[in-house]
């Protein structure tokens, strides 16, 4: 009777155990590209000899936790980044340990996003995106940051240039009208070409709803290049039910959005970027001049 009640009492344990398991968050590392992949390789206690076997590893693992009904998080693992980490605190690089141990802090610094069943091929290029929308977040807060104070008039030359940059993104929600609207912000900077992406859907009933944290990267991205008078520009398309996608574009002039011809929009979406080739309209697609949006150019600032 006593070796029952023992053996009951170990079953009642292992599922409360399981149910607890449940509630503790799971985060899994995950090597994007063959690149990194190659990397980790020098290391004895890393035993993956193929990035396809490795991706194939990491998915089933992705299912059985979900299908345990643990919420897991899969963040982007750097070598370069997790070198670092086992550097600064005397970590042994070459330790599941280590690994474990980095990995469980990239989501608090680095790129990662919640699975949610996606298959991988869904999965990486969405926490890729992740990882460059967060290292152009934080380049393009630093650099207005360091701009300082205009010399002239005081004013705080990146506050200020984002304060434009959001009632240009105002007044082309608001110009663009009902629908749904995907708009692309580009500007050429020292290093790299910084990109801003936002979707907002307009009713309307009511003003156009777009995602805060699309809203500030996107406005941020335009604000560095009215801060640095960068020759940038902004694309706009519009989908409403029925009627073909409508397709807008202006160039960014001292501080404004000018409106870009019909023309000229045509070109800039059926013209090569690499190569200068033209390229074939798209099917069920408006080219169309953008709008005045009623909002002059801003004294600059240096």
């Amino acid at each position: 009777m006593a070796h029952s009640d023992h053996t009951r009492q170990t079953e009642t344990d292992r599922t409360r155990r399981r149910r607890l398991r449940r509630e503790v968050p799971s985060t899994v590392g995950l090597l994007a590209d063959e690149q990194d992949f190659t990397a980790m390789r020098r290391y004895d206690t890393f035993t993956f000899d193929d990035h396809a076997t490795y991706l194939r590893q990491i998915e089933a693992l992705l299912r059985s936790l979900t299908a345990q009904g643990v919420h897991t998080t899969v963040a982007l693992f750097d070598p370069d980044e997790y070198a670092e980490f086992c550097a600064a605190g005397g970590h042994d690089p070459d330790s599941t340990a280590s690994r474990s141990r980095f990995t469980a802090t990239i989501p608090a610094t680095g790129a990662a996003v919640a699975y949610t069943g996606q298959p991988l091929d869904t999965l990486v290029p969405l926490l890729i995106n992740t990882a460059v929308r967060k290292a152009t977040w934080e380049y393009v807060t630093a650099l207005l940051a360091d701009l300082g104070d205009c010399a002239d008039c005081g004013q705080d030359i990146g506050r200020a240039a984002f304060d434009q940059a959001s009632r240009l993104l105002f007044a082309l929600l608001e110009a663009a009208g009902p629908g749904t609207h995907h708009l692309v912000c580009s500007i050429p900077a020292a290093d790299e070409q910084l990109l801003a992406a936002l979707q907002a859907d307009h009713t309307g009933d009511t003003s156009a709803a777009v995602d805060p944290e699309e809203g500030a990267e996107f406005v941020s991205v335009l604000a560095a290049g009215i801060a640095l008078e960068r020759p940038g520009g902004v694309v706009l398309r519009t989908t409403t039910p029925g009627t073909p996608d409508r397709l807008h574009g202006w160039r960014l002039l001292h501080g404004h959005l000018v409106p870009l011809t019909e023309a000229e929009v045509f070109s800039a979406y059926c013209t090569d970027a690499d190569t200068g080739e033209p390229l074939s309209p798209e099917s069920g697609v408006e080219y169309r001049a953008g709008h005045d949006l009623g909002i002059g150019p801003t004294d600059t600032h240096h």
